[in-house]
């Protein structure tokens, strides 16, 4: 297993053959390590993820998850996993050997999940994905055991308390919105119960006012400083919403102050982060405590709850994949509803 000097850069390169996943042998190259040790190391590691060998390190079996999931995955669905990977897992478990992790390993990375403050259902969403990479090295590459199902989970699947504002909150909120996209666009949210992706995603196409109803069939997503339109989150995500009179006079209104719309432009062209200012400053002005932009969806949820709306219907409406989703919302709007906010 040589290694060999770059007299002109100074540094070190590995250089090796190696046989692909179809049987083809291949010469494989990589210049820049600083060291003899460093181009000896890559060569033996590169020669583990070739064999499916479990002694490779962590990271080394994480490239190849994320290699093989990508194709399979919606664009922004992997950027999320990345970025809780890169951020959150791999600081503690890169460099070590993926058969040497042990439940043990597993119980105090998520201890320091806990003491570094990160919520309950988050750090459920990242112990989930380590589980993941371990459930894939077990189906694909012949692991033994997946250690984070024995060391057990943690955080919690939902939060303690759903939020939301009644109808009696909005009402005094929105008229404090200082900015017409901002009312228009947070109204929105608040009487269809749209997804924020979901809203930024709309065209003047999506809105038939003479049938009153919206018309769900994309999102808006950003991924990588790029703005892209996709598909929706699920199949069950495409749907036709019925609108309040209310809300389609504001539409019209909204939609009359545009200049000349093309019918598939955005009828929001705008940010998740524009939404959360006019919230906020519509908060300031009323008094009223902010919630999430999401909560909005929630607040919806829970009105449809309130005027006795079956528990399908309103899954239909939110675009849930199955109804068990929707009982899980409805039984914490339900308690909710008990107890308003004040």
């Amino acid at each position: 297993m040589p290694a060999y000097r770059d007299k002109q850069r100074g540094t070190w390169y590995a250089s090796f053959y190696y046989t692909d996943w179809q049987g083809h042998r291949k010469l494989k190259k990589k210049r820049g390590f600083e060291t003899k040790r460093e181009a000896k190391a890559f060569e033996e590691e590169f020669l583990k993820q070739g064999s499916r060998s479990c002694n490779m390190t962590f990271g080394s079996m994480t490239e190849i998850y994320l290699e093989d999931m990508g194709p399979r995955l919606k664009a922004n669905t992997m950027q999320n996993k990345r970025y809780l990977i890169e951020h959150r897992v791999l600081p503690f478990f890169k460099d070590l050997p993926l058969n040497e992790i042990t439940p043990a390993h597993i119980r105090k990375w998520q201890s320091a999940l806990l003491a570094d403050g990160v919520a309950p259902t988050y750090a459920k969403t990242i112990n989930n994905q380590l589980s993941a990479i371990f459930n894939y090295a077990c189906k694909y590459y012949g692991l033994g055991i997946n250690p984070a199902r024995m060391a057990g989970s943690v955080g919690k699947k939902h939060a303690d308390e759903m939020k939301f504002w009644t109808v009696e909150q909005f009402n005094q909120f929105i008229p404090n919105v200082p900015k017409l996209p901002g009312r228009t666009g947070l109204s929105v949210l608040f009487w269809t119960g749209l997804r924020i992706g979901e809203l930024l995603a709309l065209s003047p196409s999506d809105i038939d006012l003479e049938a009153r109803t919206l018309t769900v069939h994309k999102s808006f997503q950003s991924i990588d400083g790029k703005e892209v339109i996709t598909e929706p989150k699920t199949q069950k995500s495409r749907r036709v919403i019925p609108l309040p009179e209310k809300l389609c006079q504001e539409l019209k209104a909204y939609m009359d102050a545009l200049y000349e719309p093309d019918p598939d432009d955005r009828l929001f062209p705008y940010t998740k982060s524009y939404f959360h200012r006019q919230m906020q400053k519509g908060c300031d002005a009323c008094g009223i405590e902010k919630i999430r932009l999401h909560d909005l969806r929630h607040s919806h949820a829970a009105l449809l709850i309130r005027l006795g709306t079956p528990v399908l219907l309103v899954s239909e409406r939110l675009g849930h994949e199955d109804v068990q989703t929707t009982l899980n919302s409805t039984i914490s709007c339900g308690n909710a509803i008990l107890m308003p906010r004040q």
